[in-house]
């Protein structure tokens, strides 16, 4: 299925950079659908990472020397918004919203547990708008960018929410909200979604963003007074502050950013073929000449253990020397050895 930023693209309603339609790997609805707060698909915040060309990745391919000369103007992430398809929902009329990050951008925010990035990747399977092998790969291993660091990310974007809830002076549709409750309830039940998501993480290694789905819902509704909200806070801060501080956690306490790395060079790879041409790995040769030696060692294991063999033949049936062959080819199932010597 084609993704939606290519959807778009073709109906000329978004001049993405030429590569990006057919180059983005994954793309999921965010906001308010995602948290399970509303099924109104009206307003659509779409999130996602693409790999650009192989000499936007690796610049060096191009004679370019990072901080020297004039370098050429990075893509980092390719944003539109209020992008209005009057013809979506029967008539009715759909707005999207389109932030679509170069995957390197996209593993960074999510190596620094970024909320919003964070939360892309935990997205339940309906809002996947569009995923190929690449974004399964890394959805796949989403868990691999949680680390005890989130508390910190999560909670200062609570406070943001929380400094923004009592705003005296709101913005477009911000006024008509403030106006009927009284305060913003929109970042309020954001400031709740925050500390149970990072919570999850310091307590299980994982999230469901739809966990707390009825709370956040009774708070959009005007149910939850906004002291409850700020004493809830208060309270829930503490508790997750001792709990950030206990010896054991299912997360590390900093991201493993080798790991991270690895999978980074994993999907490139299977984007643009080998990348041999591109990176040198840090004790790549070493690790080859490891396997190679490894792989010798079982093969004059076996050699001796093939001249034990006729040892013992030539002893017991001497009539029957002629039969024993004694320069036996390499094992078939010693592949790895035929490989090597094929080189």
């Amino acid at each position: 299925m084609p993704s939606t930023v290519k959807k778009l693209a073709q109906r000329g309603l978004i001049r993405p950079p030429d590569f990006l339609p057919d180059n983005t790997h994954y793309e999921v609805i965010m906001g308010s659908v995602a948290y399970g707060v509303s099924s109104d698909t009206s307003d659509m915040d779409v999130y996602g990472f693409c790999i650009p060309p192989k000499n936007v990745v690796f610049p060096h391919l191009d004679g370019e020397i990072e901080g020297f000369g004039r370098q050429k103007k990075k893509f980092e992430q390719f944003q539109q918004h209020h992008i209005d398809c009057p013809d979506e929902l029967g008539g009715k009329g759909r707005q999207y919203d389109i932030s679509i990050y170069n995957i390197v951008k996209y593993f960074s925010l999510c190596m620094e547990n970024n909320p919003n990035m964070v939360d892309s990747l935990f997205v339940p399977t309906e809002c996947v708008l569009h995923i190929t092998q690449v974004g399964n790969m890394v959805r796949e291993r989403r868990k691999l960018f949680l680390h005890k660091g989130s508390w910190h990310k999560f909670k200062g974007y609570a406070y943001s929410q929380l400094h923004k809830m009592d705003s005296k002076d709101p913005t477009g549709k911000r006024v008509e909200i403030r106006e009927k409750y009284g305060f913003d309830v929109k970042f309020a039940y954001h400031v709740v979604r925050l500390l149970d998501e990072v919570e999850q993480i310091l307590t299980f290694g994982d999230i469901d963003l739809r966990r707390s789905r009825e709370h956040l819902k009774a708070i959009r509704r005007g149910e939850v007074p906004p002291q409850e909200i700020r004493q809830w806070f208060s309270d829930k801060e503490k508790q997750l502050e001792e709990l950030y501080n206990r010896e054991t956690c299912p997360v590390p306490y900093s991201p493993d950013e080798n790991a991270i790395k690895k999978l980074l060079l994993e999907c490139l790879e299977h984007h643009y073929g080998n990348l041999s041409n591109c990176i040198v790995l840090p004790g790549a040769a070493e690790q080859a000449l490891a396997e190679i030696r490894a792989t010798m060692e079982r093969y004059y294991a076996w050699k001796e253990a093939r001249s034990q063999e006729e040892m013992m033949a030539i002893a017991t049936s001497p009539l029957e020397v002629e039969n024993v062959p004694l320069g036996d080819p390499i094992p078939v199932e010693d592949a790895e050895l035929k490989d090597i010597l094929r080189q």
